[in-house]
């Protein structure tokens, strides 16, 4: 079992930015793969970024450079930098892992609130 632990989301302006970080535990040694997926209101679930453990990363199209997804091996982090925020990233940002960067994740986070409103 691999359990996950995010922080970081909070309200800020359009235009800011915000990092999230997600903590794994458990036997997050096993895992290849940390990521983060978002769910907006009414809105399905969808992949914002992944990263391997050899550092290989996957952003969603919508992401367009305003994302940079890192790891933190040695300390089973993820982070999330969030630049140039749109009231449209509102949303729950859940932290995933797995083994696969292309596949479904195997774990799940609670998720952390991110809105962005003036």
């Amino acid at each position: 079992q691999v359990q996950l632990v995010e922080s970081g989301g909070c309200l800020v302006q359009p235009g800011g930015s915000l990092r999230l970080s997600c903590d794994a535990s458990g036997s997050a040694r096993r895992i290849n793969v940390m990521g983060w997926h978002r769910q907006a209101p009414g809105k399905q679930r969808e992949l914002v970024a992944a990263i391997a453990r050899d550092g290989t990363k996957r952003y969603a199209s919508f992401v367009k450079g305003r994302f940079t997804i890192s790891r933190d091996n040695a300390e089973n982090t993820v982070y999330l930098q969030l630049n140039s925020l749109k009231p449209e990233d509102t949303a729950v940002y859940l932290c995933t892992s797995g083994m696969s960067l292309w596949g479904a994740p195997d774990y799940w986070g609670r998720g952390t609130q991110v809105t962005v409103s003036s």
